[in-house]
Formats: C-alpha cells, sequence, structure tokens
C-alpha cells in the first residue's frame, strides 16, 4: 500500500471502501460485515471510516443513481468493485455526509487510494467520472432529503412518510 493512503482521513476512506467492497463481495449488509470479522489493510478501524462506510450505505441507493448518470459507455455492474465503492464514498462525502468536504479534496484523495488500490487505469477513470459530477448542478442530482424520505419508507415510516417519499422521488424524476 502506497504510504500517501496511510494517513488520517485517507486512511479512514481507504478503511470505508475495503468495509464497502466486503458487504458487497459477501453479499451481505454493512451492518453485517461490521459485527462480524472483517479485514483492513490497515487498522484498527477509524471512527471516521465507520462514519463514511455506514453514512454511504445509507444513501447508496441514491448514490447509485448519481454514480449510473455520470458514466459514460460504463454500466455500474462492469465497474471494478474498488472503482465502483471508492466512488460511492467519494460521492457521499462530496454531496451527502453531515460533513461536507470540498469537491478537489475528495477527488484528489479517490485518486490517491484509486493508485494505491485499482487497476492502471482507475485513478484516471475516477477523476473523470468524479469531476463530472462536481462539475454536475446540485439541483440536478437527487437530493439528500428525497433520499432521507426513501430511507424513511424502507425502514418502515408511516403511510405519510411513504406517500412523502413517493412525491419526492416524482419530483426528483420530473426534474431530470
Amino acid at each position: 500500500m502506497s504510504l500517501k493512503v496511510d494517513r488520517g482521513r485517507t486512511r479512514a476512506r481507504s478503511q470505508a471502501v475495503q468495509l464497502l467492497f466486503q458487504a458487497e463481495a459477501k453479499d451481505v449488509p454493512l451492518e453485517e460485515v461490521l459485527e462480524g470479522d472483517y479485514l483492513l489493510s490497515k487498522g484498527p478501524l477509524e471512527d471516521y471510516a465507520r462514519t463514511l462506510a455506514e453514512g454511504c450505505y445509507r444513501y447508496l441507493d441514491t448514490i447509485d443513481e448519481v454514480l449510473d448518470q455520470a458514466l459514460k459507455n460504463w454500466s455500474m455492474p462492469r465497474l471494478p468493485r474498488t472503482d465502483r465503492n471508492l466512488m460511492r464514498i467519494a460521492i457521499y462525502e462530496m454531496r451527502y455526509a453531515d460533513e461536507r468536504i470540498e469537491d478537489a479534496v475528495v477527488i484528489n484523495e479517490a485518486v490517491e487510494i484509486a493508485k494505491a488500490y485499482g487497476t492502471d487505469e482507475s485513478a484516471k477513470f475516477v477523476n473523470g467520472v468524479l469531476g463530472r459530477i462536481s462539475r454536475t448542478d446540485e439541483s440536478e442530482l437527487p437530493s439528500r432529503n428525497a433520499a432521507d424520505a426513501d430511507d424513511s419508507a424502507l425502514s418502515g415510516g408511516d403511510d405519510e412518510t411513504a406517500v412523502a417519499s413517493d412525491v419526492a422521488a416524482d419530483t426528483v424524476e420530473a426534474e431530470a
């Protein structure tokens, strides 16, 4: 592993990618990975890594929609798992996290992690896709509120919340 990926928040981002990767590879919820035996290239698990992984997982459907819209001549299943999960974490930090990080910082960090864990083409690809998302007007992306409404409906919210979720989703689709 590159020394650039073994420091502070970069390590936490790397760990978050590893957690999401393991959940996807095992086809289990993230919580099950966190409760069990997970593998990290460097440990112990940073608090910020858990925050990123859980936050990203909470908004996963919305983040995947954003990512899918930004892909040119690619589909989500074609993406290497490492790249896909790395970009998911970056999109979460750029657009959906409580503590939003400046896009340029997030993209730079993602590129460094891609160099350490991805293919020879990963860094350039990740930079291009995240740059495209960064340049997209936020009003064109699914909002955090719409994602919260969807999450509430999925978690057994009342009928009124479910209706609000449907209305929010319809509004997002109509605006797109």
